[in-house]
C-alpha cells in the first residue's frame, strides 16, 4: 500500500514538472505573453514592442509624427530606426495582423476587423469624434494643383468632390465631409483627369471617380497611388492634374501649389487582435514612436 502511494506521489510530481517546464520554454523564446493575476485576470502583454511606421513622404507619416510629436525641434521626422517601414495602407494592415508584437497606425476610413483600433487619450477613433474635435489624431485630405491651370473638366471633378453627392460619398466611405449647400450637374465635358500621391486618399477617390464616370462617360481618369509628397512634387512639376495629399501642404509646397480641402480624416493606431491593451496616451505612442519605450510591460 505505501509502495502504491508513492508511486502516485511521484507520478503527481512529474505531471508538475512536465508543466513548469512548458510554460517556461513557451516564454523562454522572446514571445509577446500576458502576464496574468492569481485570480487569472490578465495585467497585459509584455515583450518587445514591434514599431510599424509608414515610408518617408507618406502622408499619412507625415500627418502622425506632427500630431503626435514624434519630431525634434526644427520639425524634422525622428521616428525610432528600428521601425519596420511598410510602403502602403494595405501593408501596414497586413503587417499589424500578423504581428502580435506590432503598433502602428491607418486611416480612419481604411480601419478594417483585421487590427485593432485603441482608443487615444481615452477617446475612440470614429467619424464623430473627429467631427466633434474629441479625437485628437485627426488631418485633411486635400487636392493640391497649379492654382489657374486647371482644365475645365478637372475643375468640374473638383466641384463634383466639393457638392452635396460628393461629399455624400464621402461620409458613407468613413470619411467626415467638409462641405454642403452645392448642387452639381453633369456637364457633358470630355477629357483626361490624372491624380497622384496619396495611398490613404486614393481609395475615396476612386469610388469619387466611379460616380463622376457614371454622370460624364466621356471622361477618363487615372489615379495613381504614390504617395502624398511625390504626388505633391508631380502637380508641381505639372505631370498631374492634382497631386492627392493626407497632410497640410509644407510652406515650400504652398507656395507653388494651391490646395482645396475635400475631407477630413482621423489617424487610427492600430495594434493586433490579440494585443489586450485598449488604450494608450499621446505620451506613450510618442515614446514608442521615438524608440524610448521597448516593451509592452512599460505601457500601461
Amino acid at each position: 500500500m505505501k509502495k502504491k502511494i508513492l508511486a502516485l506521489l511521484m507520478a503527481s510530481l512529474m505531471v508538475v514538472g512536465v508543466a513548469a517546464c512548458s510554460s517556461s520554454s513557451e516564454t523562454a523564446e522572446g514571445e509577446q505573453t500576458t502576464e496574468e493575476t492569481a485570480e487569472g485576470e490578465t495585467t497585459g502583454m509584455t515583450g518587445a514592442i514591434s514599431v510599424i511606421s509608414r515610408e518617408e513622404g507618406s502622408g499619412t507619416r507625415g500627418a502622425f509624427v506632427e500630431l503626435m510629436g514624434v519630431v525634434d525641434e526644427e520639425d524634422n521626422d525622428i521616428t525610432t530606426v528600428n521601425a519596420e517601414i511598410t510602403n502602403s495602407t494595405s501593408v501596414m494592415l497586413t503587417t499589424v495582423a500578423g504581428n502580435p508584437a506590432s503598433i502602428g497606425y491607418v486611416s480612419l476610413g481604411s480601419l478594417s476587423d483585421e487590427v485593432k483600433a485603441l482608443k487615444v487619450d481615452g477617446v475612440e477613433a470614429t467619424v464623430d469624434t473627429v467631427k466633434s474635435g474629441d479625437y485628437k489624431v485627426a488631418r485633411p485630405f486635400l487636392l493640391a494643383y497649379k492654382d489657374g491651370s486647371l482644365s475645365d473638366v478637372a475643375q468640374d471633378f473638383l466641384n463634383f468632390i466639393l457638392s452635396d453627392d460628393g461629399q455624400a460619398i464621402i461620409g458613407e466611405e468613413g470619411y467626415i465631409s467638409v462641405a454642403e449647400g452645392n448642387t452639381y450637374e453633369a456637364s457633358g465635358l470630355s477629357g483626361k483627369i490624372v491624380l497622384a500621391g496619396s495611398t490613404s486618399v486614393a481609395p475615396v477617390m476612386e469610388v469619387l471617380a466611379d460616380a463622376y464616370k457614371a454622370l460624364n462617360p466621356d471622361v477618363t481618369i487615372e489615379i495613381q497611388q504614390t504617395g502624398s509628397g511625390a504626388g505633391i512634387t508631380s502637380a508641381t512639376e505639372g505631370v498631374c492634374d492634382f497631386g492627392m495629399s493626407s497632410r497640410e501642404l509644407k510652406d515650400s509646397e504652398a507656395a507653388e501649389l494651391a490646395s482645396t480641402q475635400i475631407a477630413m480624416d482621423g489617424i487610427a493606431v492600430v495594434v493586433n487582435n490579440e494585443n489586450t491593451l485598449d488604450d494608450i496616451t499621446s505620451e506613450q505612442i510618442k515614446s514608442i514612436y521615438l524608440g524610448e519605450t521597448t516593451d509592452w510591460a512599460d505601457v500601461k
